[in-house]
């Protein structure tokens, strides 16, 4: 796609990060008016929408129609991930949060496990019917969130006394486990939870954690191309880590909701992120720069599951949708600094080593604002 747009490195990161931008913009609206007319309406319409515009990426011709395609990307998927975290909050207790969140974000690097050797067999279509593989890649990979739109838009039910399938007593069970946690200083406003120093401070170790997740992802394939592989090579090798980072994610997470110290194991797994990016700096072959992204994405990964149990901690109701769509807005914008500054950096030494340094160093930093967190937030 780069070659036949005739992209450089610093509008390739660029067009990855204009959908960070205009998501980060419709997040909290999105996330109020998921509050308002219910999950499942709203969930469908996101993924609904999504798709049709994921789609619509085979159309586009050059840098200023794949901006545009991306940016409407954003606006299309806005409030998706915070909507379904409100949404598993007012399902789940306290005590199985963790490891249900980390189940629901088992999608992201599943995704990649799945879609980097798929996209990579889909480029194999190039010239079919007179279309690029690239364009075939993204008409093939919108189908399931269309179709899967239509299935939340018929199975999902906004609350456990709204679904046919719990009996009575599971449901009025589930509603009192809920109704029996405690808070620690929660905010129930949208004024309260934007204004709360811990909400703000989360915001930003999700900032720093975004940024080196998406930094790594997107930029993945291309790294790998360095060692001169072919595209369906780069496709099977590219599932690797993220095949780590999903088991990693899952035994961390079940681990956490047996001991409850999240706050201390998302710093572990945020510092394992930062010591696997630097490893990178220092690594010369395919072997070990494979196996450091692998430590890296495990402590990312591992973060963000641990992450997300968190924010109900100390959130609820209308300040629960608010409060965890400002998180994420704050928080995403990372996926635009990450890929646009590794695209700088590229451009501007030719290697991708100095945009990992930058990395890891922001990481680090992150590592250290999480373990700040167990002074604001003591019980976990």
């Amino acid at each position: 796609m780069n070659k036949e747009l005739g992209l450089t490195s610093t509008q390739f990161g660029a067009a990855a990060g204009w959908f960070f931008l205009s998501y980060t913009l419709c997040e909290l609206p999105s996330n109020m008016a998921l509050y308002r007319f219910g999950a499942r309406r709203w969930i469908a319409r996101i993924l609904i929408s999504w798709g049709i515009v994921s789609a619509a990426m085979a159309l586009v011709s050059g840098p200023v129609s794949l901006y545009s395609m991306r940016f409407l990307l954003g606006v299309a998927e806005a409030g998706f991930f915070p909507g379904v975290t409100f949404y598993l909050a007012t399902w789940f207790p306290r005590e199985y949060r963790t490891r249900i969140i980390a189940w629901f974000l088992v999608a992201i690097p599943g995704s990649s496990l799945i879609g980097a050797p798929l996209c990579g067999m889909l480029l194999q279509l190039d010239g079919v019917l007179g279309l690029s593989g690239w364009r075939w890649m993204f008409i093939a990979v919108s189908v399931p969130p269309i179709l899967l739109g239509l299935v939340v838009l018929r199975v999902l039910s906004d609350r456990p006394e709204d679904t046919s399938w719990l009996l009575p007593e599971e449901a009025r069970a589930i509603h009192a486990m809920r109704a029996a946690e405690t808070l620690h200083h929660p905010k129930t406003s949208l004024f309260g939870a934007l204004s709360d120093v811990r909400i703000i401070t989360l915001a930003v170790v999700q900032f720093g954690f975004t940024l080196g997740s998406y930094g790594i992802g997107i930029w993945l394939p291309l790294m790998m191309k360095d060692y001169h592989l072919s595209n369906l090579e780069i496709g099977f090798l590219a599932a690797i880590p993220y095949l780590f980072a999903t088991a990693g994610m899952l035994l961390w997470a079940h681990y956490v909701d047996r001991t409850g110290r999240k706050i201390v194991n998302m710093t572990l797994a945020l510092a394992l992120a930062a010591a696997g990016l630097a490893g990178y700096v220092f690594s010369h072959s395919l072997l070990f720069s494979l196996a450091d992204l692998t430590l890296a994405l495990i402590g990312v990964t591992a973060a963000r599951g641990i992450f997300w149990a968190i924010p109900p901690r100390i959130l609820s109701g209308a300040g629960a949708a608010a409060g965890l769509a400002f998180i994420n807005t704050i928080g995403t914008f990372g996926g635009f600094v990450g890929p646009y500054l590794m695209g700088v950096l590229k451009d501007a030494t030719g290697e991708f080593v100095t945009g990992i340094l930058a990395m890891a160093a922001i990481m680090a930093a992150t590592t250290m604002l999480s373990a700040g967190l167990k002074l604001m937030v003591p019980q976990e």
